[in-house]
C-alpha cells in the first residue's frame, strides 16, 4: 500500500458535558477495505501493539442485533473478554456498535457505550471518524478512551499503510 507523505495523527477529544469521545483519521484506503479491517477477524492482525495489548479470539455474528466479542490481552498474557452488539451495518459507510467489557474496566465498569464509525472517501483514502458515547458521568473513562481511539485508528492506517 502507498504511504502518505502527509500524514497526520489521529486526533481524539472527550467531552465530558455529553460524556463521549470523538475521534478522527485520513486513512489511505477505501472505506470497503477499513470497513472489512473493522468488522472480521482481520481485527487481530492490527488491532494492538504487543507493549499495549493484543486481540484475540474475535468472533462476530455479522447481521444487525449479531453479537461480536473478543479478547483484550495485556502484555503479560492475561486476555480479559469484551463485546456487544451490531446496531448498524451499512456497508461500506457506517457501522454502529455497543461496547462493553466483561469485567470491571477501571472507573468505567461494565457500562455498556455505544460505538459509531463513519467512513467517508475523500480525494485520496478515507476519513475514518469515531463517536463513541456512553460514558455519562464517567469522565476519566472518556478521557482515557480518546487516547486509546487515537492509538487504534493509528494501527489501522499503520496496517492500511496510510
Amino acid at each position: 500500500m502507498a504511504t502518505n507523505p502527509n500524514k497526520q495523527a489521529p486526533k481524539a477529544v472527550a467531552d465530558r458535558e455529553l460524556g463521549m469521545v470523538i475521534a478522527t483519521s485520513d486513512i489511505l484506503a477505501t472505506p470497503a477495505c477499513i470497513y472489512k479491517a473493522l468488522i472480521t477477524d482481520e481485527v487481530e492482525t492490527w488491532w494492538g501493539a504487543p507493549n499495549v495489548y493484543t486481540i484475540r479470539d474475535w468472533k462476530a455474528d455479522l447481521k444487525v442485533g449479531g453479537q461480536w466479542s473478543l479478547s483484550v490481552v495485556n502484555p503479560e498474557g492475561i486476555g480479559v473478554p469484551a463485546g456487544g452488539e451490531f446496531l448498524v451495518l451499512d456497508e461500506p459507510g457506517k457501522i454502529v456498535i455497543t461496547r462493553r467489557y466483561d469485567f470491571d474496566y477501571p472507573v468505567l465498569g461494565r457500562r455498556v457505550t455505544k460505538v459509531t464509525y463513519l467512513m467517508d472517501a475523500l480525494a485520496a483514502g478515507t476519513r475514518v471518524t469515531v463517536r463513541h458515547e456512553g460514558f455519562g458521568e464517567c469522565t476519566q473513562a472518556a478521557y482515557d478512551h480518546a487516547g486509546g481511539w487515537e492509538r487504534y485508528l493509528g494501527w489501522l492506517g499503520d496496517y492500511l499503510g496510510s
